[in-house]
């Protein structure tokens, strides 16, 4: 076997302190290197010390210590774009604390990550980085990881991802008229956007000062950005949100998903200009359009009718004799010219179709399975299939009536706008529950400096409504 990789920690800063749920879960795809891992202890290590109390749990110097190598791991070619080590400090606690917060309210909400669920994490983070399970398990110990603080940090963010799912999932109603609306509007074709932005928050009840305080900052770093000045330095260095450390890459979105100011706001730039500073419910975001690409044209989409028969395995009947009963409707059909819709309503055992006489409708070409929808699509019409075998153990055969080119313009466009509209409304939704989560929330920063920027921080999971 070959020696595993050094594995570092390039991936586990998503495990530890991943900067939004929405993130992509299981970590980076660049290549593993050394850094100070999860887990590995110091040399000279000190006592260990609580720097942040949150709720009934404790942040440890150790863990902080920790989440911040690794973001300067991540920075190792680049580290002149970290802001200065007290501001990076506050970032990183910020986002423990976040993600301390969200767990907590997870198991407080029953939810659980089974260890079949945790071990399909951790298989996935393993084949990323080119590794199998043991692999990944030597390489960790080649670097004095412990594994199982690496699984329990992966549990956690397994955990925060189902409570995103669920808060968002009870706010995401959308009528047939919102869609009416969407697609009336014209942000709905103006296409998709790849933007980035810096935040700039404002503590809970900020007075007149404090705002206007705010302001002039946002002034200052968008006058520093049209000067020249890199925006992701910028990001990196000044914004309050919680992906400052990635830059404020927001990635890709449809124009119809930002909140309208913003939409309104980007319609009106070229890929590569910076906008004024906007102001938001929690202070002020600058938005960069780093490119942007038009809306898909009309969606004409090749639809199948097909006939279709199913024999399944069970307690009764093995999967020989499945294969062997299969084998013979097909010579039925074949060899004796028998009548395809009679056999499905006698033998067929799929319930969705046999009282159809195996009439699946219309369909196009994966909605019922890829393993069918690449088969359709080799076939003449009339054509009777060789038995299959699917995924699931079932045998089928299919006889393919014809073909169609059908417009689903229309169809597909309600959907994209229904999608839209759950997207907005769920990140709204998601954004103010982490806001009311911190709010509520008992912490205390016992990190010497980082108290002062506490009630700036807290209001900053993401300005811009649109993480």
């Amino acid at each position: 076997m070959n020696k595993p990789a050094s594995f570092g920690v390039a991936f586990l800063l998503t495990a530890l302190v991943a900067a939004s749920a929405s993130a992509q879960l299981l970590g980076p795809a660049n290549p593993l290197g050394p850094a100070n891992p999860l887990g590995a202890q110091p040399q000279n290590a000190t006592l260990d010390r609580v720097v942040a109390v949150v709720n009934d749990d404790v942040v440890l110097q150790s863990e902080l210590d920790e989440a911040i190598a690794s973001v300067q791991h991540q920075y190792a070619q680049n580290p002149g774009q970290l802001p200065p080590p007290d501001v990076l400090q506050r970032q990183v606690l910020e986002r423990l604390i976040l993600n301390k917060l969200q767990v907590q309210r997870a198991n407080d909400n029953g939810l659980r990550i089974s260890d079949d669920e945790l071990d399909a994490a951790v298989a996935s983070v393993a084949q990323q980085n080119k590794m199998s399970v043991d692999q990944l398990q030597q390489a960790m110990a080649q670097d004095h990881v412990d594994y199982s603080s690496f699984r329990a940090n992966l549990r956690d963010q397994l955990l925060i991802q189902r409570l995103r799912q669920q808060v968002m999932q009870g706010s995401t109603q959308v009528s047939d008229a919102e869609i009416d609306n969407m697609l009336a509007n014209p942000a709905f074709k103006a296409g998709e956007v790849h933007l980035a932005h810096i935040d700039i928050g404002l503590p809970n009840g900020a007075d007149a000062k404090a705002i206007a305080d705010a302001q002039a900052k946002a002034d200052k770093i968008e006058a520093d950005l049209k000067s020249g000045k890199d925006f992701r330095a910028e990001a990196i260095s000044s914004s309050s949100a919680q992906d400052a450390l990635d830059g404020g890459d927001l990635g890709w979105r449809r124009v119809d998903e930002l909140p309208p100011a913003f939409a309104s706001q980007i319609e009106q730039m070229q890929p590569g200009e910076v906008s004024q500073p906007l102001r938001t419910p929690d202070g002020f975001t600058i938005v960069q359009l780093i490119e942007k690409r038009g809306a898909d044209a009309r969606q004409i989409v090749t639809e199948y009718h097909a006939l279709h028969i199913m024999i399944k395995p069970s307690a009764l009947v093995s999967d020989q004799d499945a294969q062997n009963r299969i084998n013979q409707i097909y010579h039925q059909v074949v060899d004796q010219h028998q009548d395809f819709g009679a056999l499905a309503k006698k033998d067929s055992q799929d319930t969705t179709t046999a009282n159809l006489g195996g009439d699946m409708g219309w369909f196009t070409q994966n909605d019922w399975g890829s393993e069918i929808g690449k088969l359709v699509a080799t076939m003449q019409p009339n054509q009777v299939s060789q038995p299959f075998r699917t995924e699931d153990g079932s045998w089928h055969i299919i006889q393919l009536l014809g073909s169609r080119q059908a417009d689903k313009t229309s169809d597909i466009q309600r959907e994209q706008a229904r999608q839209a509209i759950a997207v907005r409304k769920g990140t709204e939704a998601y954004q103010q529950f982490l806001r009311d989560l911190r709010s509520d929330a008992y912490i205390d920063i016992r990190l010497p400096g980082a108290q002062d920027a506490d009630q700036t921080a807290s209001t900053s999971t993401d300005n811009s409504g649109t993480q």
